[in-house]
This record gives structure tokens, C-alpha cells and sequence, in this order.
């Protein structure tokens, strides 16, 4: 642990005006670092493929992580909440952040090795939406999710605190020449199902029943909070399928819908 209280210290630049970092274009990839909040995310950071670079935090939660902290060469500065606070930008109420540098991108044939449901989504934009997507993924048992066009960066700051680190532990990669890239899901025997709240649709529940065969894959594709999927993302699926609802209310927030489908999916036999 370094101890300081200089706001200016050079050593804490990877903590600067936090509300831009995840952005700067001297980053790999040009897209940032990855910042994690919290005991219980940074601790899911550290233990990630993520090379983590340092932390910064009151001396409370620092004493909170020595024993994940043990035998790794990362400096941890201690310093106090008004001194984090003016490095950031913002008042930190977690009381501690951790940096790393991006690890190198999933291809989707490794998120798909072994897979038995996924979620491919098409235009989920809003980070906390993402965020949330991740958080149920990883609890309800989904093995990867694989990322169309117009999909927000899962490594935003906001969106791995809304996941509580979860986007770090569920694989993901982009699935490239949408909506033509479905066909890698099907000859890998994915049945890809479109979630829509178009009346003719299935019920989810048919899909959810058990399985046709041993190995039986399911690929599960949300579109935007908005408009849904596309009309070429339906027609590249292999069924539409819809969730239940009552009279008056035609669809949920994407997450949601992702959760309940998620749910169902972990029910099949």
C-alpha cells in the first residue's frame, strides 16, 4: 500500500476524471480501461483475465481486499474520500476503484465452445440495460452472449458497476455480419430463437419445455429497448418467440425480458 494526499500525484493519473477514462483513446484498442467500483466488483476484477494496473481507495476498504490482494504486484494507493474524490471527479461512496488494461477480445466460436444457451442481442444500447443483462446472465446460468451491431461496450465503467463485475466473468464477443452471422450459431446446432412481442409468436414456455435432444442449443436474441429486433434479425431466426403477458402491456425492459427468458431456459430438462 502507497499512502498519498496529493490530488495532483502522477502515480494516480489512471484514476482521473473518471467520467472520461473509460474513453481515451491512448488505451488498447483505443476504448479505455476498465474501471471497476467496489469491494465486490474489484474483487471480481482481480480475479479476472484483466491486467489489473493499480487501485485507489480509503484505507478501510483496502484493509477489506488484503487477502485478494495477497501476493499480487499492483500498487494500491491509500488516500483519503475528499483527496478520491477531486482525482475523479465525483464523490466515490464505494470507497474504492481498481484499473486494468483490456484483456484481448473473445472470437464468438470461443463463447460458443460448449455452450448450451446464449444471448445474442441486436442494438442494446443503454449501458445499464447491458449491465443488467450481464448481472442475470451470469445467475441464471447463460454461457456467453455474443453482440450485434449498435450494442453499447460492455466494459464501460457503468456497465460492469451495473453487473457487479459480472460482465467480467461472462465470455462475450461481437458477432460480426449481422444478421448472416446467425448461421455460425446454427451449424454449431443452435436453434435460434427471436424473443418479440409479435402476437403470432410462440410461447416462451414451448421453448422452454425439455430439451429435444441431448445437446440441445438454444440462442436467445433481444433486440433494442425501443424498437425490438429488426425485421432482418426476425427473419434470420429460427422462431419467434414471446413471454406471456397481461392485457394493457405489450412488452418489458430488455433485461427483464432477458431474466425471464433466462429463468425458463435453466428449467428445461
Amino acid at each position: 500500500m502507497i499512502y498519498t494526499d496529493d490530488e495532483a500525484d502522477e502515480r494516480l493519473d489512471d484514476f482521473r476524471d473518471l467520467t472520461t477514462a473509460d474513453r481515451r483513446p491512448d488505451r488498447p484498442g483505443g476504448r479505455g480501461l476498465v474501471i471497476a467500483e467496489g469491494t465486490v466488483v474489484v474483487r471480481r476484477l482481480l480475479a479476472s483475465p484483466y491486467p489489473v494496473r493499480a487501485l485507489l481507495g480509503v484505507e478501510r476498504r483496502l484493509r477489506e481486499l488484503e487477502g485478494d490482494l495477497a501476493g499480487l504486484a499492483v500498487p494500491a494507493y491509500v488516500t483519503s474520500a475528499d483527496v478520491m474524490a477531486r482525482v475523479v471527479g465525483f464523490h466515490l461512496n464505494r470507497g474504492v476503484l481498481a484499473v486494468a488494461d483490456r484483456a484481448p477480445r473473445s472470437t464468438p466460436e470461443q463463447v460458443l465452445e460448449g455452450a448450451r444457451v446464449v444471448a445474442v442481442l441486436e442494438g442494446v444500447g443503454d449501458h445499464e440495460n447491458l449491465g443488467a443483462l450481464f448481472r442475470n446472465a451470469a445467475a441464471l446460468g447463460v454461457d456467453g452472449v455474443l453482440l450485434g451491431p449498435g450494442c453499447a461496450d460492455p466494459l464501460y465503467r457503468r456497465s460492469v458497476r451495473v453487473s457487479m463485475g459480472n460482465v467480467l466473468r461472462v465470455p462475450f464477443a461481437p458477432l460480426p455480419d449481422w444478421p448472416a452471422g446467425l448461421d455460425l450459431l446454427r451449424s454449431g446446432g443452435f436453434r435460434v430463437a427471436a424473443l418479440t412481442p409479435r402476437p403470432d409468436a410462440v410461447d416462451l414456455c414451448e421453448l422452454s419445455g425439455p430439451a429435444e435432444a441431448e445437446g440441445d442449443r438454444v440462442a436467445l436474441l433481444f433486440g433494442s429497448e425501443g424498437h425490438g429486433l429488426s425485421d432482418g434479425a426476425l427473419a434470420a431466426a429460427d422462431l419467434a418467440v414471446r413471454i406471456p403477458m397481461a392485457g394493457g402491456v405489450d412488452s418489458l425492459n430488455v433485461a427483464t425480458a432477458a431474466a425471464v427468458a433466462f429463468y425458463e431456459m435453466g428449467r428445461r430438462g
